[in-house]
């Protein structure tokens, strides 16, 4: 295949050229800038959260709270987390890993951000209506009374359904039909397995949130007993749909990052990755096990003790393919040539708050004790350490990895490492004290508190404050580094996998010939 080998930056220019672009790389861009905003959206409403909660009293009406607690979580789950590492990093360099030239399906790849974006709109345009105070999980009865804002934040989730759908679809298929000669299965990088494991999570579980909200908006529309009480239905139904979606969700967003982390695990131990056969499995063996744990969302909700049970075995179940990727990262950095970099610095950040995350979920899949914790700030803080601070610092580690690949441009290794600082720092002070709040007794979801509470929600302000001083230093770092860092190096990290093998940045067609591949990946000798 010849190219050009004019930069994907290269060539066509000006607005209209970026917003009907089929290259998967400035697709990839475009979901950088829109989750990005997205982000900067949902840290104003935690901001606002915390402000609220830094000291007893009432700082805001509670239904304002209620309103910022909605659209935070709203927000931040279904248009930064969700689409966060799959949108961005997938689309930019599952091609590149595999040696194809573009994703399978280029022009549903750009509709798919189309998608996204319509479903931000309708999102945001709620806020003309009044709002939505149901929480983003949308639980009945909250979201059963007729509301217009909270039937177009339902058909917002709906087509935000549409975009995770159809970027799996993608993926899947430029996973098995535009691999490069020689790149089997058990060659492809693990970070591609984990985007693929993603895939097809999103392929099945993303249809049962669409028909789950769907028919809240039915209800709310046409007065149908679905799960209202009152006309016949079952509140509890809409838990067993929201929840069969939003735990394999967990690991839409949580699989991406592990794929990540174990790309920067190796490159910066400078040694090949310890079982990778095991690593690239556990990610099917994940997302597999994660279609059945749905129920210990729910064990106060009455469901049978046969019930309770098998989900809370289920639920620890999951832990074992979780550790085997733990394990075998810190397996490659035994012994390594450890060099720590900004990626280093987020990868050790990620490994030490996702295990602080998944100890204290063992507390939540038991019945015995998820039973004193459920619905208390050890709940949020859980929650928390393994889809943000885990998902997050996985994101920034991957951001800083590629960033010269994606951009051309070198970045400064002090500012970025201090905002590693304050975003490690700040992440522990915030969540911390909360699992000691939620022991207490401290109630999520409450605008005001007792007078106990008050000096550790006050430290885990404090703590917010440091996140966003810390996200701040980094979106500095790479700005910077566009408009004025040194040019970077093809390979400036000594990486082992393709996207490394071509220019940086990469050319529209990715590489001016098709690579073979002879041997798996992470080779260091």
């Amino acid at each position: 295949m010849a190219g050009s080998g004019k930069s994907y930056l290269e060539g066509e220019t000006g607005l209209w050229s970026w917003l009907t672009s089929l290259d998967h790389k400035r697709i990839g861009l475009l979901y950088f800038f829109s989750v990005a905003f997205f982000f900067l959206l949902g840290g104003i409403f935690a901001l606002l959260i915390r402000l609220e909660l830094f000291s007893p009293g009432a700082l805001f009406p509670a239904d304002m709270y209620n309103r910022f607690m909605t659209y935070h979580g709203a927000v931040m789950v279904f248009f930064v987390i969700i689409p966060g590492i799959p949108a961005i990093l997938g689309n930019f360099f599952l091609p590149l890993q595999i040696g194809a030239k573009d994703v399978a399906f280029p022009r549903l790849n750009l509709m798919s951000w189309y998608f996204l974006m319509t479903a931000a709109v309708m999102a945001l345009c709620t806020l003309l209506l009044g709002g939505v105070d149901t929480g983003w999980t949308f639980y009945t009865p909250y979201s059963i009374s007729f509301k217009p804002a909270t039937i177009l934040m339902a058909f917002a989730v709906f087509i935000a359904g549409f975009s995770s759908i159809l970027t799996g679809l993608n993926f899947i298929a430029t996973v098995h039909r535009l691999r490069a000669p020689g790149m089997t299965m058990n060659r492809m990088p693990l970070f591609v397995w984990a985007i693929y494991s993603t895939a097809i999570l999103q392929v099945l579980a993303t249809p049962v949130l669409g028909i789950t909200v769907l028919l809240l908006a039915m209800e709310n529309i046409f007065n149908i007993g679905i799960f209202d009480p009152a006309l016949g239905g079952d509140p509890v139904l809409f838990q067993h749909f929201f929840w069969f979606y939003s735990h394999p969700a967990v690991y839409i967003m949580v699989l991406p990052a592990m794929g990540v982390i174990s790309e920067l695990v190796t490159t910066y131990s400078r040694k090949t990755i310890f079982g990778y056969t095991a690593i690239a499995y556990s990610s099917l063996a994940i997302a597999a096990i994660s279609f059945l744990v749905w129920g210990h969302h729910m064990f106060t909700s009455g469901q049978s003790e046969v019930a309770a049970i098998t989900f809370s075995v289920l639920t620890m179940l999951v832990g074992v393919p979780t550790a085997i990727k733990l394990f075998n990262w810190l397996a490659t950095l035994y012994r390594g040539s450890i060099q720590m970099t900004t990626p280093m610095l987020y990868t050790l950040g990620f490994m030490f708050i996702f295990t602080i995350g998944g100890m204290t979920g063992i507390y939540l899949a038991t019945i015995a004790t998820d039973i004193h914790f459920h619905d208390t700030y050890f709940v949020v803080a859980h929650f928390h350490y393994v889809m943000v601070g885990g998902t997050l610092m996985a994101i920034m580690g991957g951001a800083f990895h590629w960033l010269p690949k994606m951009v051309g441009k070198m970045y400064n290794e002090s500012i970025a490492r201090m905002s590693f600082v304050f975003i490690f720092i700040g992440f522990n002070v915030t969540f911390f004290p909360q699992f000691v709040l939620g022991n207490m007794g401290m109630p999520r979801r409450y605008h005001d508190y007792l007078p106990a509470f008050e000096s550790l929600n006050k430290i885990s302000t404090i703590g917010s404050w440091m996140i966003g001083f810390g996200f701040l230093i980094a979106l500095y770092a790479i700005i910077q580094a566009i408009r004025s860092g040194s040019p970077a190096p093809m390979n400036p990290w000594g990486s082992k996998t393709l996207e490394w093998t071509t220019a940086s940045p990469p050319p529209h067609e990715n590489f001016l010939t098709t690579p073979t591949v002879t041997a798996g990946p992470y080779e260091f000798k």
